[in-house]
């Protein structure tokens, strides 16, 4: 299967649906309050670039990477159409992210994302990628319902 990781502008309706469907995800996977996915204008802000991965010309995931400063990236909005889960789009899409990091001269990358057996899919994604487990970063807040990753790129 070959998958099409490409940057997007979030200008389709298709991705739009993603999108929803992302945040959708999140927030029936999570207490309210406690969901930090990026809406669509978030998305879009300068500091963020977005892609995403196609399989024979139909979307099938997406991903961001965001700048908290110029030496350090968090991974946003890593979401796989349900049909497509555990093929490989995920880790293509993290690749891109990994990638363009490093392109940058990031030092590391970090993430948040949720606890539970929803989440226990992207936990391994990430854990197989490097990443380890870490303390809160940035504005967020450690929870019983999130947890924080970190991966070193130098």
């Amino acid at each position: 299967m070959r998958i099409d990781v490409r940057q997007d502008d979030l200008s389709s309706a298709e991705v739009h649906e993603l999108i929803t469907e992302h945040l959708s995800g999140m927030r029936s996977n999570s207490p309210p309050g406690h969901v930090n996915a990026l809406a669509i204008k978030d998305l879009q802000s300068p500091g963020v670039t977005f892609w995403t991965a196609w399989v024979s010309g139909t979307l099938a995931g997406c991903g961001a990477l965001k700048e908290l400063d110029p030496l350090t990236g968090e991974v946003k909005s890593m979401r796989t159409r349900s049909v497509l889960q555990r093929s490989g789009v995920g880790q293509a899409i993290l690749d891109e992210i990994v990638r363009t990091a490093r392109q940058r001269g990031y030092s590391r990358i970090f993430l948040e994302t949720g606890t539970g057996p929803a989440f226990e899919p992207a936990h391994g994604l990430y854990l197989r990628n490097g990443f380890e487990w870490a303390d809160s970063f940035g504005e967020y807040t450690a929870t019983e319902f999130n947890v924080f990753m970190a991966r070193v790129l130098v």
